[in-house]
């Protein structure tokens, strides 16, 4: 199926939408991606590469209609730190409202979490909320959940120094174990999701390529760059003010159970980035040019 069908990607210059396009036409897929702003360096390098960048915004269902005309395959991903709880429910129904009426063969949802209610965490309980609109669309749907990308400690644009290495430590132990995968990863594995529907669709795939504890990730960290991470002391309720759900997150690791088992990625991607192998190949890159906050 590699390459046979065009797949659209929603939030195409994101971090999980950009990783996907660029592993879907690394697969020789024909890829549209979708982005509000066309006109931004990191829709225009997408288009470079050989992906049709179109505008369409996730809020406008008609936008949608257009930009899903044709399609085989869709990834849908949304940024509740951009558009809120409330507007990732809203916008990940109107993409899979807009999937049905295009009769899209296969949609894979980026979401996160484990899965089950209860957790305490809003942007866990928001993705549910929209994978089970998903579900009573008749949809051949995938849903894939990483845990923590690797991105958060090596991207400036989530504040590693604030975050991983001083309010997530705080609230949770520096003992706690997290599943961890990269972005580029998570786009090899929708590309191999997309390709074989029969196999995946109606699965939930708990996904990670590595499972290290913060303080396992310090260690790394200071023996490949030769340095210990750098801190910024913020106080946690500070923190706290301006990012409740993230804090919640954090603190709901500190007794969740986190065993996730690398092998089932691995067997998708067999030479996925352990986190080592991450922050070798990180260590010194500057940040993609025209990525954006908020982590999606």
């Amino acid at each position: 199926m590699v390459g046979s069908g065009l797949v659209v990607v929603m939030g195409a210059t994101g971090r999980q939408g950009g990783a996907v396009t660029r592993a879907l036409l690394a697969d020789g897929w024909p890829v549209r991606a979708v982005s509000r702003r066309p006109d931004r360096r990191a829709a225009r390098a997408l288009a470079a590469a050989g992906a049709e960048v179109v505008a369409a915004d996730m809020e406008d269902p008609a936008s949608l209609d257009r930009a899903l005309a044709g399609a085989y395959g869709i990834y849908s991903v949304q940024n509740p730190m951009t558009c809120g709880l409330e507007g990732e429910v809203r916008q990940g129904c109107n993409v899979g409202d807009a999937a049905a009426r295009a009769g899209v063969r296969h949609l894979v949802q980026g979401s996160a979490g484990t899965g089950q209610r209860g957790t305490g965490v809003g942007s866990f309980e928001s993705k549910l909320d929209v994978e089970a609109h998903l579900a009573g669309l008749g949809l051949p749907v995938t849903v894939l959940r990483p845990m923590a990308f690797m991105e958060l400690m090596t991207d400036r644009a989530f504040s590693p120094a604030a975050g991983v290495w001083h309010v997530w430590p705080a609230l949770a132990g520096w003992d706690v174990r997290v599943p961890w995968l990269s972005c580029p990863d998570l786009g090899r594995v929708a590309a191999r999701v997309l390709a074989d529907p029969r196999r995946f669709a109606g699965r939930a795939l708990q996904l990670a390529s590595d499972v290290r504890s913060l303080a396992e990730c310090r260690e790394i960290h200071t023996r490949v760059l030769g340095r210990p991470p750098r801190r910024f002391p913020m106080p946690v309720p500070l923190f706290e003010r301006f990012a409740p759900d993230i804090a919640a997150l954090w603190r709901w690791t500190r007794t969740a159970a986190l065993d996730v088992d690398p092998r089932a990625t691995l067997a998708l991607v067999p030479d996925a980035a352990t986190v080592e192998a991450w922050l070798r190949r990180r260590a010194g890159r500057p940040r993609r040019p025209g990525a954006r906050r908020g982590g999606r």
